[in-house]
């Protein structure tokens, strides 16, 4: 029996809308990684992008758990001597949710060229409205 490896050309990509109100960060873009990996699907090949699109509403209303809106902290280095700047998640999801969101996908998905086509196919938006309606996305249940 031959292992089925699926072809860049031959997949059809189905778009999804995902409500992230009041759900833990974590639990949310897990699943989203998972859908933009194409997990999901029985043809998912490894080393080849068989995700679909996610668009995710409310990202400004998306939950941490415990103490970490003030312990965690969002980092990023300059690659100066000295340059880390550190961020609290209360301040960064109030600054630019959107941006934390798509951090938090980010770091679940594989690293390199396979990972930056994935995370192309995730669109944030920090209220109800989208402008996908065309491409007439469907309500992603999430498990947890």
């Amino acid at each position: 029996m031959k292992s089925y490896i699926a072809k860049a050309e031959q997949i059809e990509r189905k778009w999804y809308v995902v409500d992230a109100a009041g759900k833990p960060l974590g639990r949310v873009a897990s699943q989203v990684a998972s859908v933009l990996r194409g997990k999901h699907k029985p043809i998912f090949t490894p080393h080849v992008d068989t995700g679909d699109f996610v668009i995710v509403i409310n990202s400004e209303k998306v939950l941490l758990t415990g103490k970490k809106l003030d312990q965690k902290m969002l980092r990023h280095h300059s690659l100066y001597p000295g340059g880390l700047k550190e961020t609290p998640y209360r301040e960064a999801l109030n600054k630019k949710p959107e941006f934390v969101f798509q951090e938090a996908v980010r770091r679940m998905l594989p690293k390199g060229v396979l990972g930056r086509k994935m995370l192309k196919k995730l669109k944030v938006y920090r209220g109800t409205e989208h402008n996908n309606e065309a491409q007439k996305p469907e309500v992603l249940e999430l498990k947890y």
